[in-house]
This record gives structure tokens, sequence and C-alpha cells, in this order.
């Protein structure tokens, strides 16, 4: 069979642990039509792939002529049959001859390589942003009861398994095929008699190799979670959230000593997997070397027994052919359980791609400036609300909910933990839908309205302000891309950041660092308020935005807060009961049920759940007009 190469060596051992993979792939969803919708992510590229399948076929059928000019070269120019000495000149030509099919054969490799390398990333590529667009669609609630690690995962793993499938599978298949028929077609062409000695061995052989990638596989399988676990103590440990615990804690130590213990198990695995399956790579190696022998062997016999004419470039050709089947075949061998795997990553994908988002624009959805009511003005008409994965018998978050908020107006929501005040800023902006009852936008119910001219007329501000790991002026634009510098500084101003913002030596150009950690919980909602300033809404949704800030922070962003909800519709969720004292209408919320409704000094007055609440605040005196700052109350 030839000699084996570093990269023969590396393909016997390459593989997966087969029968974990094909417990992964018995666990797939099935999806109807899966075949011919896989083939329609092709179709743009048709072209291409008949090209492709032309230059496949055309490379593995030239591949066995080289042995057959080899038989030619040794039995007719340097060692004529005939007798004689080497014909030069017929040698020159069988040289140039195999020179050029290996230029030709060279260029059809790099034209293939292109093209499937084309082809597949390009599908992998529309494949992904095809899911990741389908994503953004979905609701809130799919992403609050699905783990981000598993979208992750289908949108990295599956469509990256995916494309080692596009780029490699098909055309590997297809010119395995090929390889095999038309080395076996030459083999017999050769000699049919060293064909049988050949194909007897091959079995064998192929047996051997096929263990040893299996026992590779399964370390491998086990280096790879324990490789998972490496990264995943460095994720925990060294963000900033892992660093700021174990120096709060003291536990420096004892997570470098998790991370060393687990990267001495990393060491060994590689070790063993390095070392797995020498023994069988011996046989391997003794089968190889000693297949080409047996055939020297036979050639001999049959020489010496007259039973044909074998000569010394038949034995080479032959030996040259036969070793080009080794690959092939292990690439063969692997068929079905790359197809299978393929399989279950396309149906995997196109699962996701067949959810429904539960909140979709319908077909005759209108623009809010086309709504009947004046712009701002929020509603909602006896609305019921649980959430999708809630018991059907149990007790609705929202039950029989109404109230108007004005435009101009600050209503405000306040009750104990679990009361369903949040809910309400889910509801308005149709980030959920209401279960029962209407959610009023300018007039219109918000299901005849489209999601995204809602959400353009709303700004939301809330507890847990969100950053991305860029400078301040970045994550400000992301509400206007286009805003000018002009209107950062105008913003920022309003919010009451601009001041500390220039206290950085890059001022606006400083980079905020991991979800923001370089600033204070202060100076980050100050920023988000300077964002919604940008967006300009004429509603504005305030989720408990100041219940994490110190008192004195408190004060600067309530501030920031009473500027930008000057003449807008502000519906706000309070924590802290001095926040909302000077609200046109405070709805107090229990068991998901408006229970009190007024000013700050009527429901004072009533001695009701709103009185109750800031007696229970240790800084009660602040909500009476004194400065000793109110303790929060339970946030919802």
């Amino acid at each position: 069979m030839g000699g084996m190469g570093p990269s023969g060596r590396a393909a016997a051992f390459r593989g997966v642990d087969e029968g974990r993979q094909r417990q992964l792939n018995a666990q797939a969803p099935e999806v109807v039509d899966l075949r011919a919708r896989v083939v329609g992510l092709f179709r743009p590229y048709r072209g291409r792939i008949l090209l492709t399948t032309i230059l496949v076929v055309v490379g593995a059928a030239i591949g066995v002529v080289p042995p057959l000019l080899v038989q030619s070269i040794f039995d007719q120019a340097l060692f004529p049959t005939t007798g004689g000495a080497p014909d030069l000149s017929l040698l020159l030509r069988l040289v140039l001859t195999m020179i050029g099919l290996f230029l030709f054969s060279a260029v059809l490799g790099v034209t293939q390589t292109w093209l499937t390398s084309t082809v597949g990333n390009r599908v992998t590529g529309d494949l992904r942003v095809r899911l990741f667009d389908h994503l953004q669609a979905m609701e809130l609630g799919f992403f609050t009861r699905t783990k981000t690690g598993v979208i992750q995962s289908r949108l990295q793993n599956d469509v990256g398994g995916v494309s080692d499938v596009l780029t490699n599978t098909i055309t590997s298949i297809l010119g395995n095929t090929v390889t095999v028929i038309s080395a076996l077609v030459a083999m017999v062409l050769i000699d049919w008699r060293l064909t049988i000695i050949a194909v007897i061995l091959m079995p064998a052989l192929v047996l051997v190799q096929r263990r040893v990638g299996q026992v590779r596989a399964r370390i491998a399988g086990q280096t790879q979670e324990s490789l998972s676990e490496l990264t995943s103590i460095t994720q925990e440990t060294l963000s900033v959230s892992g660093i700021l615990l174990s120096k709060s804690f003291n536990r420096q130590r004892a997570e470098s000593e998790r991370y060393r213990v687990e990267n001495t198990n990393q060491v060994r695995l590689q070790v063993r997997r390095a070392m797995s399956g020498q023994g069988f790579f011996g046989v391997v190696q003794v089968i190889m070397a000693s297949v080409p022998a047996v055939i020297y062997l036979v050639a001999g016999y049959l020489i010496v027994g007259g039973t044909g004419v074998i000569t010394a470039g038949t034995v080479v050709a032959f030996t040259t052919v036969q070793a080009r089947l080794l690959q092939p075949l292990m690439g063969l061998m692997r068929v079905a359980l790359d197809l299978q795997t393929s399989r279950a990553l396309f149906a995997r994908i196109f699962e996701y791609l067949d959810l429904t988002p539960a909140i979709v624009d319908a077909p005759d959805a209108i623009e809010v400036s086309a709504a009947p009511g004046p712009l701002g003005r929020v509603e909602f008409r006896e609305v019921v609300f649980r959430y999708p994965d809630a018991a059907p018998t149990s007790r609705p978050t929202l039950d029989g909910v109404s109230f108007v908020a004005e435009p101009g107006q600050h209503i405000a929501f306040v009750g104990p933990s679990g009361a369903g005040k949040t809910t309400v800023v889910y509801l308005a902006p149709r980030l959920y839908e209401a279960s029962e009852g209407e959610v009023l936008f300018s007039g219109a119910d918000v299901r005849t309205l489209t999601q995204e001219s809602i959400v353009q007329n709303i700004g939301i501000v809330s507890q847990e302000t969100y950053l991305f790991h860029a400078s301040i002026a970045d994550n400000l634009r992301y509400a206007k891309p286009d805003a000018t510098d002009a209107e950062l500084l105008a913003a920022c101003r309003a919010a009451n950041i601009h001041g500390a913002i220039m206290r950085f030596e890059r001022g606006y150009d400083t980079i905020v660092g991991e979800r923001g950690y370089r600033l204070s919980g202060g100076e980050k909602q100050r920023i988000a308020i300077a964002r919604v300033l940008l967006k300009d809404p004429p509603v504005l949704l305030l989720d408990e935005a100041t219940s994490a800030l110190d008192t004195v922070s408190e004060r600067v962003v309530q501030e920031a807060l009473d500027n930008v909800a000057r003449g807008r519709t502000t519906i706000s969720i309070a924590h802290r009961l001095s926040t909302v004292v000077t609200a046109d209408t405070i709805h107090v919320v229990d068991a998901g049920r408006i229970v009190e409704s007024g000013t700050h000094t009527e429901l004072l007055a009533q001695g009701g759940l709103y009185a109750e609440l800031a007696v229970e605040q240790i800084a009660a005196a602040t909500i009476m007009g004194m400065e000793t700052p109110a303790r929060p109350i339970e946030g919802s």
C-alpha cells in the first residue's frame, strides 16, 4: 500500500467518537422536507456547484493516470521489454506528460478548493445571517426562557459544523468514490491477479486504521471536555465580575489551584492522546509495508511459474495505484456518519428558523403617526397578563389593570415585590402581548400598530444599564448613529453627565469597559438617560432607574430624569417612594391589581397600602419633606 506520510498518519487518526456522535444525531429534531430545504440553500450557487462537480470527477480520474505512465516509463522507455537501450525520446515525452498532468491536477485542485470554499462559506454565511435575523425577530419571552449559551451554540457550533459539511463532505464523497473506482479499474487493467491479492488484504488494513481512529477519538473527546472546563474557569474567574468576586473573598489562590489542577489533567490527556494507538499504528505500519512486499512475492512466483508476463513497470505501477486506495476508502467508510451528522446539524438550525415569533405585525398594521389619538397617550383597558410559561391555573401577573397616561403626564406604579409593576413596562411597547384586554398607544390598539413605530416613540431606562465595551460616544450613538458632537454634548448636559465625562483623560472617547465597569452606577445611569435623550421619544418608561444607587447619585440621576421627562409622557416603576412624590398619579399595585390611585398626598391621607409602604421606609421623613434619605421598598 506504500508508505504513510504525515498527512496519511493524521488521516488515520482523524475522526470523532462515533458512538457519542450518533447519540447526538439521534437527539436532533425532526424537520419536514429537510433534504429539499437544504438543497434550496445551494440553489443560488448551482452553476458553481456543477463546475465543482466536473472538476472533482476530472481531478480524481486524472489521479490514476500517472501510475499507468510509470508502467510505460519502466517497460517501454527505461527498460524496453523488447531489449535494447533506453528510449530517451519516449522517456522525455512520458516524463513531460506526467509533469503536465501534475500541473493540471494542481490547477484543478486549487480551483476546486476555491469553488468549494466560496460556495460552502457563502451558504454558511447566508444561513448564519438568516438565523440571526430570525432570532432578532423573536419576542422577549423567547430569550427569557432560553439559555444564551444554547442560542450561541446554534449560531456558532451548529452553523460552523454545517460549514465543514458544505465545504468538504459532498466533494469528499464524490472525489473518493471516483478515485476508488478509477483506481480499481486501473489495477485490473494492470494485472487482475495482483488486484485480487490487494483487495483481499485491504479490509484488514482499513479495520485496523478505523480502530486506531476510534481510540484516539474517545481520548480526544475527554481532552475537549477538559479544555472546555479550562475555558469555563477562565471565563468565570478572569471576567470583571469574577476577578472582583475572587478578590473580595481572597480566593485568588484557590482559583489558581483550580486552574492548575484542570491544566494538569489537560496535559495528561494530551500526552495520552499523543501516545494512544501507537501499538495499533505499529501494526498499521507493518501491514502497509507488507502489502507491497506480498505483491512483490506473488509477482516473483508468477514470473517463475511462467503463468504470465509481469514486468517491473507492472509491479511499480500497480503498487503506486494501490497506495491511492487507502484514504478514499477510509473517507467512504465515514460517509454514513458524516451525512447523518450534517442532517442533525441542519435539523437543529431549521428548528430555530421554523420558530414563529409570538408577537408579529398584523398584515394591515399602521404606523403610530396614523393612529387616531394624540401622540404619547398610553392606555390600559382591563389588561390581564400571564407569562407564557406560567401554569394556566396560576394567578395572573396583571389582573384587570386599567389606567390612562395622557401626553406630558407622569404616572407612577409602586407596590410590594412581585406585584406586577415591571410587567406594565413590558406591555406598553408590546415586548409582551396582553393575554386579555387592550393596550392602546396614541388611541390605537398596539396590535394594530407596527412594532417598529411603537418602539421608535418610546424610550426605556431600566435599573440595569447595559453598555457596550466601546467608547462613551459610541454607546451614546447607539440610539442615534448620525448624532453630531453638538447633539451628544447637549444630551449629556441635560443628563448631568457632561462634567463627569470631561474629567476622563480621553473625554467622550473613553472606553467604558465590559458592561461599563469603568464607570460608577450613577454615571452609567446618566449615560443611559443621555442615550434616551438622543432618541428624543414622546413616551418615557422608567423601570426602577435609581433603585441601585446611593443617595447622592440618586439625587443627581433623579434631576437628570426630571429633565428628560419634562414634556413627555412618563411611566415610572418606583423602588423608592421619594422618586415619585411629584407624579401626577400614583397607582399602587398589589397581587396584579391596582388597589389604590391618587397623588402622593391623597394616598398618604387614605392610610392604605401606600401609606404602609411609606412607613416601612427607614427614611420616611424624606417622603414627608425632610432631608433624611428614604429606605427602598422591595423591588418588583
